[in-house]
């Protein structure tokens, strides 16, 4: 069919979608500065050892991640947690004893401000255990940890939920800034140093 006797209303379709198309990948691209806005501030949670928490998930398959593979923004890996964990216990004669596993390790990303790098938290609902390794810059400004799943299905099957957590270690936020400090140029990492150096009220003010 000649472009001639294609409606025009069909052309501008195809022309909108297309336009959309490439600013959208354009808008993921981790080489260029994004000009999106960040997401609503949220005051921060209080530092306490147990915390009920929003809770998301994410897997490197995700078009925002893609470009990343499974690194995580401290250079390694990222990692799934291991399976739920249930008590389990052997009868040895009379006496009882409780078998434990070491567990798996998950990946996790959170605002280092809130959660510094290397934060290592317990899921009280699983018994899993995630460490924070990975930053995002939809959680830039929010009290939401996104673990990190292996596949798209796990990913989708968590969706979102509040859980209570219980942190074993913080991590350092000195440490964390120091990390951070070389990529200021990006927004969402500009809110975390601010809310590190303590000027909350500048990192409310980004958008």
């Amino acid at each position: 069919m000649s472009l001639t006797k294609v409606p025009f209303s069909v052309v501008a379709a195809v022309l909108a979608a297309l336009t959309v198309s490439l600013l959208t990948s354009c808008e993921t691209a981790p080489t260029g500065v994004s000009h999106r806005a960040l997401p609503a501030f949220e005051s921060r949670m209080a530092k306490t050892d147990f915390q009920h928490v929003r809770m998301t998930a994410y897997t490197s398959s995700e078009s925002d991640h893609r470009a990343y593979g499974s690194s995580n923004a401290l250079g390694g890996q990222l990692h799934s947690a291991g399976a739920a964990i249930h008590r389990a216990e052997v009868t040895r004669g009379r006496k009882r004893v409780a078998i434990a596993k070491t567990p798996r390790i998950g990946s996790a990303a959170a605002d280092w401000s809130r959660w510094p790098a290397g934060t290592t938290f317990r899921l009280l609902s699983t018994g899993q255990i995630y460490r924070v390794d990975d930053y995002g810059w939809a959680l830039s400004g929010r009290n939401t940890i996104d673990l990190y799943m292996a596949s798209r299905r796990d990913m989708n099957t968590w969706g979102v939920r509040q859980e209570p957590i219980q942190v074993l270690h913080w991590g350092d936020p000195e440490q964390s800034l120091h990390l951070l400090a070389p990529h200021a140029e990006h927004k969402h990492i500009r809110r975390m140093i601010l809310e590190l150096q303590g000027r909350d009220a500048e990192a409310a003010a980004l958008d």
